[in-house]
C-alpha cells in the first residue's frame, strides 16, 4: 500500500470531518471515494480512532505550518493578526464546510482519547499564536494576552458556525467585522 493512498485518505477524511465531523467517517465510504477497497484503509488505519487521530493531527500540524508562515513572511504582526480569520473562512467556502477541529470538539463527550488529544493541540496552538502575535501586535503581556486570544479563537469558530448553520459567507464576513468594530479584533 502506497504513501499515495495514506494521503488520499487523509484527504478523504478531512473533508468528510468538516462536513460531517468525526462521526461521519466511515471506512467504506472513504475507501469508494479513494477508489481503494475499505479493508485496505486498516493497513494504514487499524481502527476509526486512528484515523481520526491521524486527520486532526495532521489539520493542525498544518495549520500550525501556516501560522507561521504567515508570520514569517510578514513585517507587519497586525496584518497577519487581519488575516487570521481568513483562515477559517476556507473551510465555508469549501462547500459549507467547517474547521475540522471546531466539528469534532463539538462530538467531544463521543471521541476517543487520542482523537481529543489532537483537537486540544489544535486550539492550544491557535491560542498560542494568536497570544504571540497579541504581544506583538498590542503590547499586552502574555499573562494578559492568552485570555483575549482564547476570547478571539471561540468567536472566529462561532462566526463559523452560525455562517454554515446558514449557509452564508457573508455572515461569517459580517461577523468578523463587528469583532473588529467591537475591538476584539484589531482593525
Amino acid at each position: 500500500m502506497s504513501s499515495n493512498s495514506r494521503e488520499a485518505i487523509l484527504a478523504a477524511a478531512k473533508l468528510t470531518a468538516q462536513a460531517h465531523g468525526y462521526s461521519g467517517l466511515n471506512f467504506r465510504d472513504l475507501a469508494a471515494e479513494v477508489g481503494i477497497k475499505a479493508a485496505s484503509i486498516y493497513h494504514h488505519f487499524p481502527s476509526k480512532a486512528d484515523l481520526g487521530a491521524a486527520v486532526a493531527r495532521r489539520y493542525w500540524e498544518d495549520s500550525a505550518a501556516y501560522l507561521e508562515t504567515l508570520l514569517a513572511e510578514s513585517t507587519d504582526p497586525a496584518a497577519c493578526l487581519r488575516q487570521y480569520p481568513g483562515t477559517f473562512r476556507k473551510a465555508l467556502e469549501s462547500g459549507n464546510r467547517m474547521c475540522l477541529c471546531s466539528f469534532m470538539a463539538a462530538e467531544y463527550d463521543d471521541l476517543p482519547e487520542p482523537v481529543k488529544k489532537e483537537i486540544r493541540t489544535f486550539t492550544d496552538i491557535n491560542v498560542a499564536w494568536l497570544s504571540k502575535v497579541l504581544v506583538a501586535v498590542t503590547a499586552l503581556s502574555p499573562e494578559k494576552s492568552e485570555p483575549r486570544a482564547r476570547a478571539i479563537f471561540a468567536a472566529i469558530t462561532g462566526a463559523q458556525l452560525m455562517a454554515r448553520s446558514r449557509a452564508d459567507v457573508s455572515l461569517y464576513d459580517a461577523l468578523i467585522e463587528s469583532y473588529r468594530a467591537a475591538s476584539l479584533l484589531p482593525a
